[in-house]
């Protein structure tokens, strides 16, 4: 369809659904967001570099690594990893192979927050993110979200 007028541009079948992706996806971070923030004092953010973290296992990951996986600067990752060391969940640790690097791992507290944390995420995404779909769209959804995810991901040009 050709966007000729401002109707054409506001009902266009693409934008539409691409609107109603990111408006999903703005209110389930603000929703899913608060929560955490509420039931396990982490942000978003800083939830999900743990989860990276648990992910990566040892001997962790560098700043540029967490920072490519979450679409943040490299200063961005090293100001969420300050607060995470601040609070004791994570620990920066000498890199096995670069004398000059350092490493983000989770310590035991981040560990056990990370595991409780989850718990209470993954029911809020039942909740609000899978509850509203037919059980039979679920399993299809998720995985075209990863294709979606993955196809962004790799479009980006690197972060410095």
């Amino acid at each position: 369809m050709d966007i000729e007028t401002p109707q054409d541009a506001a009902t266009n079948g693409l934008m539409l659904a691409f609107g109603r992706l990111q408006g999903a996806a703005n209110r389930l971070e603000h929703l899913l967001g608060r929560a955490l923030e509420q039931e396990c004092g982490l942000t978003h953010l800083e939830f999900e570099v743990l989860l990276i973290l648990g992910r990566a296992g040892e001997p962790g990951m560098s700043m540029r690594a967490i920072s490519q996986e979450q679409v943040l600067t490299t200063g961005g990752a090293t100001r969420v990893i300050d607060r995470l060391e601040r609070a004791g969940l994570v620990a920066r640790i000498a890199h096995p192979t670069d004398k000059r690097g350092r490493l983000a791992k989770l310590t035991p507290k981040g560990a056990k927050t990370v595991v409780d944390a989850a718990k209470v995420h993954l029911e809020n995404i039942k909740k609000y993110f899978l509850a509203p779909l037919p059980e039979d769209h679920r399993d299809r959804f998720a995985e075209d979200l990863k294709i979606l995810s993955h196809s962004a991901r790799d479009a980006l040009p690197p972060l410095k």
